[in-house]
């Protein structure tokens, strides 16, 4: 498949890319800064410089997807302003709309609901957090979900809670909070990996997986 990954330069997103391309699938990377694009993809992936503001590069991004792939994460820098990823996931839709691109896959936080899910104390608190400590990147999460929900697309947003560093450890509880046991801690491979093998099945769509090791 044709997929296109946004936040491709991320910690995340490049693991991501990665775990696509040993799928067998071809990549169109969407970056903001050309010297963090990773020497080692060559010319196995497209890449796209942009701001989340271009919508024309954004456009142009998703032309020929078959699958949009978003691993874009809030600044936890306390002198940021505004509501930048949720400007760029309205562009990201438009676009999709467009060029009739149905298939989603993003990430979020269990301060955001699983429509078919129960309030627990663990979601409580990721929220009570969120919502005192980092209300700008709470609110941004919330709104880039917010707007995907409302967009009638063949979504996925994959929820985790405290990424850490490391190698992949292949074991990842995956479900639903109220119903299943997830932890806090996962590593960023893990969750590049899950990210990835949405992109192969439709286990999980329109629904908000939640994932730990």
């Amino acid at each position: 498949m044709n997929v296109t990954v946004f936040g491709a330069t991320g910690a995340i997103g490049s693991l991501t890319v990665g775990e696509l391309l040993a799928a067998g699938h071809k990549v169109t990377a969407y970056a903001r800064n050309p010297k963090k694009v990773p020497a080692t993809w060559g010319e196995q992936v497209t890449v796209i410089i942009g701001e989340m503001s271009d919508a024309a590069a954004i456009d142009s991004a998703i032309i020929g997807a078959d699958a949009v792939v978003s691993a874009l994460g809030p600044s936890m820098d306390k002198k940021a302003t505004g509501l930048p990823l949720v400007d760029g996931t309205a562009h990201i839709v438009t676009a999709m709309r467009r060029h009739g691109v149905t298939r989603y896959i993003g990430h979020g936080t269990p301060s955001i609901k699983d429509p078919h899910e129960k309030t627990t104390m663990q979601t409580r608190l990721v929220s009570f957090m969120g919502r005192t400590f980092l209300r700008r990147a709470y609110d941004e999460l919330l709104g880039m979900t917010e707007l995907i929900r409302a967009a009638h697309l063949d979504w996925t947003i994959v929820r985790f809670t405290a990424p850490q560093d490391g190698a992949k450890k292949g074991t990842i509880r995956a479900g639903f909070y109220g119903t299943d046991k997830i932890g806090f801690p996962i590593t960023r491979a893990d969750i590049a990996a899950f990210t990835a093998a949405q992109v192969d099945t439709d286990t999980y769509i329109g629904r908000a997986p939640a994932i730990s090791n």
